[in-house]
C-alpha cells in the first residue's frame, strides 16, 4: 500500500475508540475506485449510532482539501465530533465546509392542522381564479354590448390580425395532424371489422366519431396549444415591459382591445379550423379505408350522407365556438395575472394551455351527455 493512500485506523484507548487518519485526504486520492470504496466501507463502519463518543484524530494526516473535508463532515452527519484531535489548518478547512454545507432535507410529516391550513389555501387560490375570471368574463359582456351598439367603432383590426395568426397560419398544422389521425382510425378499425365481414361500416364509424367528436376536440387542443398559449405570452409580455400600465394611465380599456379581438377571432376562426381538421380527417380515412379495405372514394362519398346526419355538424360548429371562446378567455385569464417578472411568465404560460385543454375536454363531455339523443 503506498504511503499516501488515505486510511482509516481504529485504536482502543482508555478513554474509549480512537480513529486515527492518515495519507492523503484529496480528491486526486479519493477519486480511485479502490480508495473510495475502502473509506466508504470504513466511514459507514464508523458513523454507526455506537461511535457517538469515538475520538477522531486528523493531525497525522499528509494532506486534506475540500474533498475530504466534506466526506468526513458527511460522514460525522454534519456536526462536529464530541472529541475531536486536528490542526489549526485542518480544523479552518472543516469549519469552511460546515459553514457551507447543505444539510439533507428531513422528511416531517404533516399534521392535520397543516394540512386543514394547505387545503384551505387551494380553496382560497380557486376561489381567487374564478373570481377574476367571473369578472373578465362580466367585462366581455359588457364589451360584447358597447361593440354591438357602435361596431363601427370596433377593433376590427385587431380582429383581422388575430383571426389570420389564429386561423389561417394554423391551417398546414391542423390539416396534417387532421389527415394522420384519420389514417390511423381507418387502419385500426379495419383490423376489427374486417373479422366480421363489416367493412362498408368504416363510412359510419368514421363520419360519428371525426365529425362529431375528434374533429372539433383535436382542432380545440392544437389551437389551444398553439394560439392559447400565444395569447398568454402575448398579454403577459405586456405586463412584463409594463404595456399594461401605460394603457390604464392612457385611459385604453384593456379588456374592449385586448380581451374581446381575440375573442371574437377565436370564435370565428374556431368553426372553420374544426370544418377544415374534420374534411382532412375525413380524406386521410377515406385513402385508408381504400388501401386497407378496398372501399372506393365514390362509394364513401356517396354513404357519408347517409351515415351521417347533418345535425351532427351543426353540433360540431356549435362545440367549436364554445370550445374558441373559452380558449381565448382562459388565455386571457391567466395573461392578465401574470406578474412582472419572466418565470411568472413561463409558469402562467404553462397553465394557460394545461386548462384550456382541460376545460376543452370537460366541455366535450358536457355536450355529449346533454345532446346524446341528437345526430344518433
Amino acid at each position: 500500500m503506498e504511503e499516501n493512500t488515505p486510511r482509516i485506523t481504529r485504536h482502543t484507548t482508555p478513554e474509549g475508540v480512537s480513529v486515527l487518519l492518515s495519507g492523503c485526504w484529496a480528491a486526486e486520492r479519493l477519486a480511485e475506485p479502490v480508495a473510495w470504496a475502502q473509506i466508504q466501507s470504513e466511514l459507514s463502519a464508523c458513523a454507526a449510532p455506537e461511535a457517538t463518543g469515538w475520538s477522531w484524530d486528523l493531525r497525522t494526516l499528509e494532506r486534506l482539501d475540500h474533498t475530504g473535508a466534506q466526506l468526513l463532515w458527511n460522514a460525522w452527519d454534519h456536526q462536529w465530533p464530541a472529541r475531536l484531535l486536528v490542526l489549526d489548518p485542518q480544523r479552518a478547512m472543516l469549519a469552511r465546509v460546515a459553514q457551507y454545507a447543505i444539510r439533507p432535507p428531513v422528511a416531517t410529516r404533516l399534521s392535520a392542522w397543516q394540512v386543514f391550513l394547505s387545503l384551505g389555501a387551494m380553496v382560497w387560490f380557486l376561489i381567487d381564479h374564478i373570481r377574476d375570471l367571473i369578472r373578465l368574463m362580466g367585462q366581455l359582456l359588457l364589451d360584447a354590448i358597447k361593440l354591438g351598439r357602435a361596431p363601427a367603432k370596433g377593433p376590427w383590426r385587431d380582429v383581422s390580425g388575430h383571426l389570420y395568426h389564429i386561423g389561417a397560419t394554423a391551417l398546414p398544422i391542423t390539416a396534417l395532424v387532421g389527415f394522420l389521425i384519420g389514417v390511423v382510425l381507418a387502419y385500426l378499425m379495419s383490423l376489427q371489422l374486417r373479422q366480421f365481414g363489416a367493412d362498408a361500416f368504416i363510412v359510419n364509424i368514421l363520419g360519428i366519431s371525426l365529425i362529431r367528436e375528434l374533429g372539433p376536440v383535436l382542432a380545440a387542443i392544437l389551437i389551444a396549444g398553439r394560439s392559447g398559449s400565444a395569447i398568454t405570452a402575448q398579454i403577459g409580455v405586456m405586463r412584463v415591459t409594463e404595456e399594461l400600465d401605460a394603457m390604464r394611465v392612457m385611459g385604453i380599456a384593456k379588456g374592449y382591445r385586448l380581451v374581446l379581438p381575440r375573442a371574437i377571432a377565436m370564435a370565428v376562426a374556431m368553426p372553420l379550423l374544426t370544418v377544415w381538421t374534420t374534411l382532412a380527417a375525413l380524406l386521410g380515412g377515406m385513402l385508408a379505408a381504400d388501401l386497407a379495405m378496398g372501399v372506393t372514394p365514390a362509394y364513401f362519398f356517396a354513404s357519408l350522407p347517409r351515415a351521417v346526419e347533418i345535425s351532427n355538424l351543426t353540433l360540431a360548429v356549435g362545440k367549436s365556438v364554445v370550445f374558441g371562446l373559452l380558449i381565448a378567455v382562459i388565455g386571457c385569464h391567466y395573461g392578465l395575472r401574470v406578474k412582472p417578472n419572466t418565470e411568472s411568465l413561463g409558469q402562467g404560460t404553462t397553465a394557460s394551455v394545461v386548462t384550456s385543454i382541460t376545460m376543452v375536454i370537460l366541455v366535450d363531455a358536457l355536450f355529449a351527455v346533454i345532446f346524446k339523443d341528437i345526430g344518433i
